[in-house]
């Protein structure tokens, strides 16, 4: 039997990156995933890929710093399946800027993306769970930067530390109907947004994963399917009681000093 057996599970920025390894680790476990994304071809071509391997998925187009498309994107799939088990937050933006360039727009899209989407969409699926009365699990993807972070991720740091704040008050908040709610505050991680930005923002070239790597006590990045597998276990009944948890999943020791 797998972790997810018959669970249906929403993945929120689910089309790439450790949104997408997520769905896969689902698939694996027994689940029914659906994945949303704001570009058609990725998201497309993952469920083709989970369909082939014999799993059951569905695209959701949207655009999760909207508050009406995050609840819609609950509801799409309450309509297709009939309930929402488990909501995986993982859409990030992570789009430069400092306390001091930062624009009004800019931080605006951070918190879009990184705060008021996970919100609605929490809303609504906890309010499909409390509405049938049956448990449910959430897991929030959210970053290490969140104890403090670089100087040039400040609109990022303000968004996701908002996002540890909602993950403890709605966990408290619905402990009771049995919905458990923890988050998981990664660190630097090879996914292909990362590449993206190493290049955009950085001027990285080809071999900068290999040269980051040389640089961590690991000796790699974090790979997005250990942290599936992680995230599943959080979604999963193996999990237990645990609820209102924000999990360091890094490799540097916070507070740790040399």
């Amino acid at each position: 039997m797998g972790l997810l057996d018959d669970k249906v599970v929403l993945v929120n920025g689910g089309s790439q990156g450790v949104g997408a390894a997520v769905a896969r680790a689902a698939v694996r476990e027994g689940a029914v995933v659906a994945v949303t994304g704001r570009r058609p071809e990725p998201g497309e071509a993952l469920v083709r890929e989970l369909t082939a391997a014999g799993g059951k998925a569905l695209y959701v187009r949207a655009d999760l710093s909207d508050a009406e498309q995050a609840k819609a994107s609950v509801a799409r799939v309450v309509e297709t399946y009939g309930r929402v088990d488990c909501l995986v937050n993982a859409a990030g933006l992570t789009s430069r800027g400092t306390l001091l360039d930062t624009t009004p727009e800019l931080f605006d899209q951070h918190i879009g993306i990184n705060l008021k989407g996970p919100f609605f969409a929490m809303q609504a699926a906890v309010a499909d769970m409390v509405g049938r009365e049956e448990p449910g699990t959430i897991v929030n993807i959210i970053t290490s930067s969140a104890h403090g972070g670089q100087p040039f991720l400040a609109p990022y740091v303000a968004a996701k530390a908002g996002l540890i704040g909602l993950t403890r008050n709605a966990a408290h908040a619905h402990r009771w109907d049995r919905v458990r709610i923890n988050g998981l505050n990664i660190g630097w991680t090879a996914t292909e947004g990362e590449d993206a930005t190493q290049k955009t923002f950085h001027g990285a070239g080809d071999d900068w994963r290999a040269e980051a790597a040389a640089k961590l006590p690991m000796g790699k990045l974090g790979q997005p399917d250990e942290i599936a597998d992680f995230v599943v276990f959080l979604l999963s009944d193996r999990s237990g009681v645990v609820t209102g948890s924000v999990i360091d999943w890094d490799q540097n020791v916070l507070g740790g000093l040399d």
